[in-house]
């Protein structure tokens, strides 16, 4: 059942009590505007992160709603590979639809490094109306017109770590602060202890801001939009 947005903010209390010590271990994580000089033989496409694992087949579906509306999200890793900058990355196929038809069609670019952070390299995106292309606005790729790669997930979070998450001026610039790492949270899939909540926010779009909650040998499992509207987002099911 679909459990009232209180219990979101319920969360976010719970996490505010908690979650280890203060860190500032950023260092060696993406930041801003700065390029990232990626080496990429330290790049894998085996990505074995447990707060995000992406094994080829593994399939999560999420009911979102937003503005009243409510939509299905299917994410698929899919057993295919992009080279970007030299990175070979996974291809994640992201479909968003509402009522039966596609509303949003997307593949991502996902690869994992030597330390077991999970970088996003970039998408491409469609948003569709009535079966017909819209726009492509958010579409970026790694090396080009200076788009810079972010970090998704790190490999090992800690609270008050934060990271650029993707870059690209005016078009992707998204940023992540790490909250808690054991944070509790319920989902329709089922209930999750120690799971990492990050504060998703962008500088394209200051006043919104995002929590999303991340469960061990799953991936996300709930988005709260806490600024700049109000939407949630939901893990109905995952298989592998």
């Amino acid at each position: 059942m679909l459990r009232p947005i209180a219990v979101g903010f319920a969360i976010l209390l719970l996490a505010a009590c908690g979650g280890g010590s203060k860190s500032s271990g950023s260092a060696s994580l993406p930041q801003g505007t700065k390029p990232s000089k990626l080496d990429p033989s330290k790049f894998t496409t085996e990505i074995d992160n447990p707060y995000w694992p992406m094994r080829p087949g593994s399939h999560w579906v999420y009911r979102e709603v937003e503005g009243g509306e409510t939509q299905r999200v299917d994410v698929t890793v899919m057993d295919k590979t992009k080279v970007l900058a030299g990175i070979t990355a996974r291809v994640v196929h992201d479909q968003v639809t509402r009522k039966g038809q596609v509303i949003e069609d997307t593949f991502d670019w996902y690869a994992q490094d030597s330390d077991g952070n999970l970088w996003y390299l970039g998408e491409d995106t469609k948003e569709l109306e009535n079966g017909k292309l819209k726009s492509t606005e958010g579409s970026w790729a790694t090396g080009v017109d200076g788009a810079e790669p972010g970090v998704v997930v790190p490999a090992r979070p800690k609270q008050g770590l934060t990271y650029r998450e993707e870059y690209y001026a005016g078009h992707a610039e998204d940023g992540a602060e790490v909250l808690s790492v054991n944070s509790q949270v319920q989902v329709p899939f089922g209930r999750y202890r120690n799971a990492v909540l990050t504060r998703n926010f962008s500088s394209i779009e200051p006043t919104v801001e995002e929590m999303k909650l991340y469960a061990k040998g799953v991936g996300p499992v709930m988005e709260l939009l806490v600024s700049g509207g109000s939407g949630r987002t939901e893990l109905l099911s995952f298989s592998r």
